[in-house]
């Protein structure tokens, strides 16, 4: 199963902006942890399943269902295992979009909802990480798969007018990587989060916010954003909010305080101009590999699904 990328939805407008909308864009901007959330927002089963969607699983598709089935029963039989975590039935037998949704009410239920769905979280992460290791993959073929990716959702963006002036996005060359290993305390390759980066231009600073909600559906889940590696120096999230009437509605039910971020922080990046203005943050990009990878591997391998994760950087600016 392959997913199509070309954008077939238009751009969600800021008077259309939902809680779990806002949620999901301040996580990314301060570079936050979703672990340390304690419900979802979600009011409506189709934006549950849009986030299932970007996580590479199609909620439609029944070997991908059957995954996640798996690794709730991993996450079910961790808690009980390690914490007597009693898990009512109900809780027990709900499909994925099921416990999202739970996760979104009230109660004993979405309490166990949410817990399960954290331990979820890092299965699934772990079992995509090793998949990459064991398949015979190279970093190259993995970056073809990302910029293809990533390149099939920006084309199709700006074929539909979308707010974005420019797009520039690739590996860095290798010269690059030397120069910025040799300046840093951190001389391990693994510290270095741009091997790919992308960068987008916005046509307005109010652009930004739909613009990221668009990318969390099409490219990569909010939810995998790389905790400590966001930079926001383009605006202070609560002025942002409190200059949209609708933002400004939804800004006093997020669940960590409204002025948690009090100060843009500044650009942890030596080799960036001190002045230099943007959104800029890590992800850990769901890629889908082609059935083709998988003729030869042995069933235990295949048992950790078709999707591995590669990190990414993003950066945004406003012109």
């Amino acid at each position: 199963m392959t997913r199509s990328h070309r954008p077939s939805r238009d751009i969600k407008s800021l008077d259309d902006f939902t809680l779990a909308d806002l949620e999901a864009i301040r996580l990314i901007l301060r570079g936050g942890s979703v672990i340390d959330w304690h419900r979802l927002n979600f009011v409506s089963r189709e934006e549950a399943e849009e986030l299932v969607r970007s996580q590479e699983l199609d909620p439609d598709d029944s070997e991908d269902m059957a995954q996640a089935e798996a690794i709730k029963g991993l996450a079910i039989a961790y808690l009980r295992r390690n914490f007597d975590f009693p898990v009512p039935k109900p809780v027990a037998r709900a499909s994925l979009v099921d416990l999202l949704m739970l996760a979104a009410s009230k109660g004993h239920r979405q309490l166990c909802a949410c817990t399960i769905l954290k331990v979820m979280h890092i299965i699934y992460h772990l079992q995509a990480r090793e998949l990459l290791f064991t398949l015979p993959v190279s970093d190259k073929e993995v970056f073809q798969l990302v910029e293809q990716k990533v390149y099939r959702v920006i084309g199709g963006m700006l074929a539909r007018d979308f707010p974005i002036l420019e797009f520039i996005g690739g590996r860095k060359n290798t010269d690059s990587l030397y120069t910025k290993l040799l300046s840093k305390q951190e001389t391990i390759a693994a510290q270095i989060w741009d091997k790919l980066r992308f960068r987008l231009v916005t046509r307005h600073q109010e652009d930004i916010f739909p613009v990221l909600h668009f990318l969390t559906r099409e490219v990569f889940p909010f939810n995998y954003v790389i905790p400590g590696e966001s930079t926001n120096t383009l605006f202070r999230f609560r002025n942002y909010c409190e200059g949209h009437p609708r933002l400004a509605n939804l800004i006093s039910k997020v669940q960590l305080s409204p002025d948690f971020e009090e100060e843009a922080s500044a650009v942890d990046n030596r080799f960036t101009a001190p002045d230099y203005r943007v959104v800029h943050f890590v992800v850990d990009m769901p890629v889908r590999l082609p059935e083709s990878m998988f003729r030869d591997v042995p069933e235990e391998t295949k048992a950790l699904g078709r999707v591995i994760f590669f990190q990414t950087e993003f950066q945004i600016i406003d012109r």
